[in-house]
């Protein structure tokens, strides 16, 4: 074989291979795109997002790789018409790809910026996100990057697509009122309806206090399940059936570096913490209703060493 045919042959290798892979990576976004629009319509069939024009989000730019998202959840069920039912900030450095959660109760006695002494969860109502942000800031010194308003309507269709077999929980006592189920004690694998009711129930002597540690709980279940190799080709679909269900403004090549950072390392668990801590809270009773009177001091510092002070230990 002369060297023109050897070099004619290695370059129509070259093209065939080439061919192939163009082939494969436009079957791959064809199907990611499919698998997209297919999650989308089904959403759609049941849920039309709330167009609520709320103030413009003004969250500080992100620094040394590390991001805040203002998790806002939306529970019509209950009736608290536009207030937030559950209030967290997500943590994720980029560099360690750690992830926190701080559950903020909804119900402390809080300095809302013109509206005076009221309920956290009433700054939702207020002025939407951005409102929020600025409430949470001015009473614990704490600013975030991003917000996502997510309603809980669509949250039983997206657990059963994340987890189709299920989520396996704890239950330590029966479960009933204000639910529209039973949920029965001891350790059982909860479809997504059942999961919705187990992070809604509250009718306990834990009362609000129970519900943000299931919820916590669950979040971190799902985030492992989202993450599984069996899910990471129905990501697309996942994400299509969430997007009516979230009003978010993180933009999609953050949620793709957020996506990539957990899938091609090994992510750490997620690390939890509840506002107010144990014993710097009293319950009262005031013109808004019953309220949890806060130390701010001692809870503004302890969330500002779990996000920054802990996080850079790590990352040392």
């Amino acid at each position: 074989m002369t060297n023109n045919q050897q070099k004619s042959r290695k370059r129509t290798l070259v093209k065939r291979l080439l061919i192939s892979v163009v082939f494969f990576i436009s079957i791959i976004v064809a199907y990611s795109i499919y698998q997209y629009n297919d999650g989308l319509s089904n959403a759609r069939e049941v849920y039309e997002k709330d167009e609520n024009d709320f103030d413009s989000f003004e969250g500080e730019e992100i620094q040394f790789g590390e991001m805040k998202v203002l998790l806002i959840g939306n529970d019509a069920r209950e009736g608290e018409q536009g207030r937030s039912d559950t209030l967290m900030i997500a943590y994720y450095n980029q560099h360690t790809n750690q992830i926190k959660l701080a559950s903020l109760m909804r119900d402390m006695y809080v300095e809302i910026p013109e509206y005076g002494m009221q309920k956290l969860n009433a700054a939702f109502a207020f002025g939407g996100p951005e409102l929020v942000r600025k409430t949470i800031k001015h009473n614990f010194d704490i600013d975030v990057n991003y917000y996502a308003v997510v309603d809980f309507s669509g949250f039983t269709e997206i657990v059963d697509l994340i987890a189709p077999k299920g989520i396996e929980v704890d239950i330590p006592e029966e479960m009933s009122t204000g639910i529209g189920m039973t949920l029965h004690p001891g350790k059982q694998t909860l479809s997504g309806e059942e999961v919705l009711g187990y992070v809604r129930f509250r009718k306990d002597n834990q009362g609000d206090f129970g519900r943000v540690e299931r919820q916590q709980e669950v979040l971190s279940k799902i985030k492992d399940e989202a993450l599984s190799v069996e899910n990471i080709i129905h990501l697309p679909k996942i994400i299509g059936t969430a997007d009516p269900y979230i009003d978010t403004n993180v933009d999609k090549q953050t949620l793709l570096s957020i996506a990539k950072g957990l899938v091609s390392t090994d992510s750490h668990e997620i690390k939890t913490l509840r506002i107010p801590l144990d014993d710097s809270y009293t319950d009262e009773h005031v013109d808004v209703g019953a309220v949890l009177s806060v130390d701010l001091e001692e809870n503004k510092q302890k969330l500002k060493h779990f996000f920054f002070e802990e996080s850079s230990v790590a990352h040392d």
